[in-house]
């Protein structure tokens, strides 16, 4: 049975747990579970603001108990006045706690309400509570809303704003199930929100207004953490060759679902591409989130760091719990060897790199979710030995760049993605022409081909592609050591993506 906030605090409460944080930005989301766990236990609920001081929880008007608004009177009182088998709640309660007194009154409150098999909840957006608060509390992680309760949201929302002013929804179900997917990892009061902002303006709601849902998740994420949202609409029908590579996830295309999990199936882990710039890492983990119909974040490893002790291992904490919560998910971290390079050596950062480094493995070995993480890297010798290790990641694929018939249909793709018809173009002397090239090469020689046809005012062809082909070495030639050393070096350590 699935874990809920009402579950969870009902058992913390029921084992007698004298105080229970709970960090959280969805105040109101606490209060309605904290407010319905302590009528079905049949526990006298009060509520602590500083502009109100100590009410009822259970009554919105309910006058205050005087003298309470200061958070130190308020919590004299408790300790004189709470009867036994009560629940009190704490709201912004943190900032105080720096006030030597008020902490002591709390510290009281909390052996006072041990003995009166009583619970007082701190909720707090910040979380940020003294040692001596932590050691004595549990802690308490509000879930996200899962696929069920976004629907509901959706729905509620939608006919709340219809009472208001009529809108239009033009939603078919596979369109209606797209934008809950793409709600995930949003809070209550955010999805709500996207639903707000999408049918504003012009009253309706389509298929075409996913990509807003999308954008305000980008914005709203941007402000909590460090993980992106990626628009995912690239298809493996659009990645020219890598057939191991799409063979090994159309096989497992549907192992994050519930179905699986059911069957017996463990939830793939992960994949880590290492392969040649530009042939298609990044373009894979995108087509593998739309073929597998899941949303895909890519993890900013630049965001990570903080010149704060501490600050930096929070953030990468916060992003692989955030994953979890947004589970089933794709976390794409990009060129992962930039962000842990000095965990293989020896480092000027204080250790920092290692123990990040230190985080991730242990989250990659322990993690329950239907997380799958695809890492890409470019420079095999920068990462630490430990993330090779068997067990990391279900395979290493090995992305070469591509032969004849990859690089014909690379071609094919892209001149079909710009409207022009691949009959029309020798593909055969292209794929000839870009031996050594890989495929955003071949992309930018189309493209700098076009600018040339438009320029001159005529049909692109395929003497234009060959042209801008030669005038541009490929990085096969200008870096061949270092690559050949990459395909010398995954020589029976990783499974060759093609």
């Amino acid at each position: 049975m699935p874990r809920t906030d009402h579950t969870l605090l009902t058992q913390l409460i029921t084992a007698r747990h004298p105080c229970v944080l709970i960090p959280t930005f969805e105040e109101q989301h606490a209060l309605n579970v904290i407010r319905a766990v302590a009528s079905e236990v049949r526990r006298h609920a009060l509520v602590w603001t500083v502009t109100r001081g100590l009410h009822d929880a259970m009554i919105e008007d309910e006058i205050s108990i005087p003298d309470t608004a200061h958070p130190a009177g308020a919590l004299a009182h408790l300790c004189k006045h709470t009867p036994e088998r009560s629940l009190v709640v704490m709201l912004d309660l943190s900032h105080h706690l720096k006030d030597d007194r008020t902490l002591r009154c709390l510290r009281e409150l909390i052996a006072k309400m041990e003995r009166a098999e009583s619970t007082v909840v701190l909720v707090d957006a910040d979380g940020d509570y003294p040692p001596a608060i932590k050691s004595a509390s549990a802690r308490m992680d509000l879930t996200l809303p899962g696929a069920a309760e976004l629907e509901q949201i959706v729905r509620s929302t939608l006919r709340t704003i219809h009472s208001q002013q009529a809108i239009n929804v033009q939603l078919g179900r596979e369109d209606f199930d797209a934008i809950i997917q793409n709600l995930s990892g949003l809070s209550r009061r955010q999805a709500r929100q996207a639903i707000i902002e999408t049918v504003s303006e012009d009253r309706l709601i389509d298929a075409t207004d996913l990509k807003r849902i999308i954008e305000y998740k980008k914005r709203a994420l941007r402000t909590v953490g460090v993980l992106e949202p990626i628009e995912t609409l690239v298809t493996l029908d659009e990645v020219g060759g890598l057939e191991n590579l799409k063979k090994w996830l159309n096989l497992r295309a549907n192992a994050l679902s519930e179905e699986a999990i059911e069957f017996g199936i463990e939830p793939p882990r992960g994949v880590l591409m290492l392969g040649v710039q530009g042939a298609g890492k990044s373009l894979s983990a995108k087509a593998v989130a739309t073929a597998w119909k899941r949303p895909l974040v890519r993890m900013d490893v630049g965001a990570l760091f903080d010149r704060y002790i501490g600050e930096s291992e929070k953030r990468l904490r916060e992003a692989l719990l955030q994953a979890a919560m947004m589970s089933p998910v794709i976390l794409w971290i990009d060129e992962i060897e930039k962000a842990f390079a000095s965990a293989a050596a020896q480092s000027s950062d204080g250790g920092l790199s290692k123990r990040m480094f230190g985080t991730l493995l242990t989250w990659m070995q322990e993690h329950t979710k239907p997380v799958f993480l695809i890492a890409t890297a470019n420079d095999v010798s920068a990462l630490p030995p430990e993330l090779l290790r068997k067990g990391r990641f279900d395979e290493i694929f090995f992305i070469d760049l591509p032969n004849p018939a990859a690089r014909r249909s690379i071609f094919e793709i892209h001149l079909r993605r710009r409207d022009r018809d691949p009959d029309l173009f020798d593909l055969d002397e292209l794929s000839r022409e870009s031996d050594g090239y890989a495929g955003a090469e071949i992309e930018q020689a189309i493209k700098s081909a076009i600018y040339e046809a438009f320029s001159r005012n005529t049909l692109l062809s395929t003497k234009m592609i060959v042209a801008a082909l030669r005038g541009s070495p490929p990085l096969s030639v200008t870096m061949s050591e270092k690559i050949d050393a990459l395909r010398q070096w995954s020589v029976g350590r990783c499974v060759n993506a093609d």
